[in-house]
């Protein structure tokens, strides 16, 4: 590559509203003391919108930066993640670019690169259906990745207060404290909108209609609107797309939420007090007829401006804590419980972790189950009822009695085990010899007092109701 594509230092910090560039001269100042005379049109301050078109004009040196692509890299590399089309794993990717930085950015300054289509896979959703994601490839990560850490510092700072979900320094917990105010305020009403596959029918014209205020290099808007358009491979067939922008790619959030920011701009503009994680809005009011009203607007404004399309079935306007926000329910006077399909999601994952007939120790059984609890319970530190959670671990070592009883496989082989735990000759060989089935042998007082609170600590399981009063202390 030529000298005059030499890897630029990094460019300073989009300046905030108000702000000047570095050597700028303000209203006043430059000349000698005492001057009357006004200042050259140099130096005059330009204002912020003429600050922040100056500096995005240029962006793609700042992407293609040597520092910027390092750190890219290494995000891409730590969050794993699954190949793509091509085949290339992410540990393959430092290699690759030792040997194909140049042409890459030589590639993204002349604005010629071409992304590959993205891997389709399809999962299940929690509340039933399928999620299509799209899996880029790992070179196509590491130049979303690079995009997305040069635009963040632009665009974030322009969304709203109340939008939480995929923006730095902001998490679930901080949805929930903001929507747990509301309802203190006796805003008991809530207006929740449910987007119908959102992130498959992002209209693309619309969306780059949006970056397009904010982003002033063509070469960025049109590697973008490239990602936005790369075909999707599912079962050999690569398939163009028109609409969307699969879950997948890193970029994806941060679009989404420029997308929806007109969403927030417009409920901000109608005084609504409202909080938004992604694509999961909720507005909260303080009457049913007036929550019925705001689903009408928004719904149509909705379809009208932004192209999307509101779910009937999931959206709805009801009292808080009839409806559930971020896996919690909100109750009266601001408190947080466990949304009973998150309780039902416990607990369907606790039953595949403890499978009878998976084939392993009950000690690498206990191993996988508080990996899973520590994070279940960290993310529902803020529930105002924890005594659910006590009837939680009696239910989580009930289900570790049915697999340990079955382990110990014939009648001898469970009598013994009872009778090394202390239970008496006669009761350990009755329950061995019982035919009930191993849930109704896990409740017996023989399994109770052989596989009681102290047996359970000993192997290593964590306690729910433990580690909430940890985590509150």
């Amino acid at each position: 590559m030529g000298r005059d594509r030499q890897l630029r230092a990094p460019r300073r910090k989009v300046p905030v509203q108000g702000e000047l560039f570095d050597g700028e001269v303000g209203p006043g100042g430059g000349g000698e003391a005492g001057s009357q005379s006004a200042p050259c049109e140099e130096s005059r301050p330009q204002s912020a919108t003429g600050q922040r078109r100056a500096l995005t004009t240029d962006l793609m040196e700042d992407v293609c930066d040597a520092i910027n692509l390092e750190l890219a890299l290494s995000r891409v590399v730590s969050n794993k993640g699954a190949p793509g089309v091509d085949g290339m794993e992410v540990t393959e990717l430092s290699d690759w670019l030792s040997f194909h930085r140049d042409e890459l950015r030589s590639q993204l300054l002349a604005g010629d690169y071409r992304p590959q289509p993205v891997k389709g896979v399809k999962i299940p959703k929690p509340g039933g259906g399928e999620r299509q994601l799209g899996i880029p490839t790992v070179t196509d990560r590491l130049v979303q990745q690079a995009i997305l850490q040069v635009l963040t510092p632009i665009l974030d700072p322009t969304f709203s207060e109340s939008s939480f979900g995929f923006r730095p320094g902001r998490s679930a917990h901080d949805a929930l404290a903001h929507a747990r105010s509301y309802v203190a305020d006796e805003r008991y009403i809530v207006v929740d909108i449910d987007l119908e596959k959102f992130f498959d029918h992002v209209n693309h014209d619309v969306l780059m209609n949006r970056l397009g205020r904010h982003v002033r290099d063509k070469r960025v808007l049109r590697v973008i609107g490239r990602f936005l358009r790369a075909g999707l491979m599912q079962d050999g067939v690569c398939v163009g797309r028109e609409e969307g922008t699969p879950q997948g790619g890193p970029l994806s959030p941060l679009l989404a939420n420029l997308l929806l920011d007109d969403l927030d701009k417009e409920l901000e503009k109608r005084g609504h007090c409202f909080c938004r994680y992604a694509d999961d809005c909720n507005i909260y009011v303080r009457s049913q007829k007036s929550g019925e009203h705001v689903m009408k607007s928004i719904t149509k404004f909705l379809e009208k401006r932004l192209r999307l399309k509101v779910n009937i079935e999931k959206s709805a306007v009801g009292p808080v804590w009839e409806r559930k926000f971020l896996g919690h329910r909100l109750l009266s006077k601001g408190g947080l419980g466990i949304a009973p399909k998150s309780l039902k999601r416990f607990k369907d994952r606790v039953r595949e972790i403890t499978r009878r007939n998976r084939g392993v120790s009950i000690e690498r059984m206990v191993s996988e189950l508080n990996r899973f609890l520590l994070g279940w319970c960290a993310y529902y530190r803020h529930i105002s009822g924890p005594s659910i959670l006590g009837g939680l671990d009696g239910w989580v070592r009930r289900k570790l009695r049915c697999v340990k009883l079955k382990q110990c496989k014939r009648a001898r082989g469970i009598a013994r085990f009872l009778m090394k735990q202390g239970v008496s000759k006669d009761r350990a060989y009755c329950l061995g010899g019982s035919g009930k089935g191993w849930w109704r042998l896990s409740c017996t007082p023989q399994a109770h007092k052989a596989m009681g609170k102290d047996w359970f600590e000993l192997i290593g399981l964590i306690s729910l109701a433990k580690r909430y009063d940890e985590l509150k202390r």
